[in-house]
């Protein structure tokens, strides 16, 4: 039996395997990938998210990620732009995770690969074999495990798509030094360079406005391209050739405080906060970091008292950035929302502040 597992090694799962390690821990990190790939949300990291990853030794500017330093919206009526507090950055998931499961391995942290089916009691259920964990460090992002699920009762739940589209001179006038946030009716898309000079598009869309166009992606797109001309510049002519990648059923602004002793939830298996606020990182990271010290002081029985309070640090920024997506998502809401931002700028600074995790 293992003291410690952390089941998912993307940025929650490995920021507490490093903690873990450089507490003097030995925990077993597995993931059913050996090499990271993109997951579909991620690629934005704030200034904050930045300033943490560099807590445990990653520095994006160092990886070469993309410099952002302004917000660019487009909504109701003429484009909104806006100075970001200080530098963030676009960063590839692949890129990301690559780097910090690598320093979750030097912190002392032994890797595993295996696609784990089932998690009952103490006991994870993989394809190749069982594994018996005193303590598990729940992140397996949005992918639920079977036996430790989300709850997913939601109407009209949001689905995730990310589109990759290819490094273009186009692309890189446009995008160069922000990062975008398209609003239409039903959803969101939010664009960014990554290291790579491809651009990133990360949407939220709700399942009846998927289903308007019978699950096709390429017709959703079409048409959203259509409707809104600034969104269609950045699909630009191969837009059909690029790597389209989607998640059913994203619990966005839910999060727990309910575990038992020796389960801890990380990152979108704790809160799930909607990606437009851009903390969806960070969020994982904190969650982490905070889990791992929990464990160093407390061990497995620390686990109920860390859910409870990280539950109550994210419940305001949850709050704020779904406020913030009822609005996006809705044509009325929107273009009253951004008549008063262009009335008093200051307005959309005090929401960005509200959707930061402390």
């Amino acid at each position: 039996m293992s003291e410690v597992v952390v089941l998912g090694a993307g940025p929650a799962g490995c920021a507490a395997a490093i903690v873990l390690g450089e507490g003097g821990a030995k925990p077993l990190l597995i993931d059913r990938t050996l090499e990271p790939g993109d997951a579909i949300c991620g690629g934005f990291l704030s200034w904050q998210t930045a300033a943490r990853l560099e807590q445990i030794g990653c520095v994006p500017a160092k990886l070469g990620a993309h410099r952002v330093d302004s917000l660019a919206l487009y909504g109701p009526g003429r484009p909104l732009h806006m100075d970001l507090p200080e530098p963030s950055w676009g960063l590839s998931r692949r890129a990301l995770d690559t780097v910090l499961r690598k320093l979750a391995v030097e912190a002392g942290a032994q890797f595993e690969v295996e696609a784990i089916r089932q998690v009952e009691g103490n006991v994870l259920r993989g394809r190749l074999r069982q594994w018996h964990a005193k303590s598990l460090f729940l992140a397996s992002g949005k992918h639920d495990v079977r036996g430790a699920g989300r709850p997913r009762g939601a109407d009209d739940p949001a689905l995730g798509l990310r589109v990759r589209l290819r490094p273009s001179s186009g692309l890189a006038r446009r995008l160069a030094g922000r990062i975008e946030l398209h609003l239409f009716d039903g959803g969101y898309a939010g664009i960014v360079l990554q290291e790579d000079g491809s651009a990133n598009v990360c949407m939220a869309v709700r399942k009846s406005l998927f289903a308007e166009h019978r699950g096709d992606t390429t017709s959703l797109l079409s048409a959203l391209a259509r409707a809104h001309p600034h969104f269609a510049l950045r699909l630009e002519a191969d837009w059909r050739e690029a790597d389209v990648d989607t998640i059913g059923a994203i619990p966005y602004g839910w999060s727990t405080a309910a575990t038992r002793p020796g389960v801890f939830r990380l990152g979108d298996q704790c809160a799930v906060i909607p990606s437009l606020a851009g903390e969806g990182i960070d969020i994982a990271v904190a969650s982490g970091m905070a889990a791992a010290r929990a464990w160093l002081s407390g061990g497995p029985e620390a686990a109920t008292g860390f859910q409870a309070d990280f539950h109550r640090d994210v419940a305001k920024p949850l709050r704020w950035a779904a406020a913030a997506w009822q609005v996006a998502e809705s044509p009325a809401l929107a273009t009253a929302a951004l008549a008063a931002a262009r009335f008093a700028p200051g307005l959309l600074h005090k929401m960005i502040g509200a959707t930061r995790v402390a």
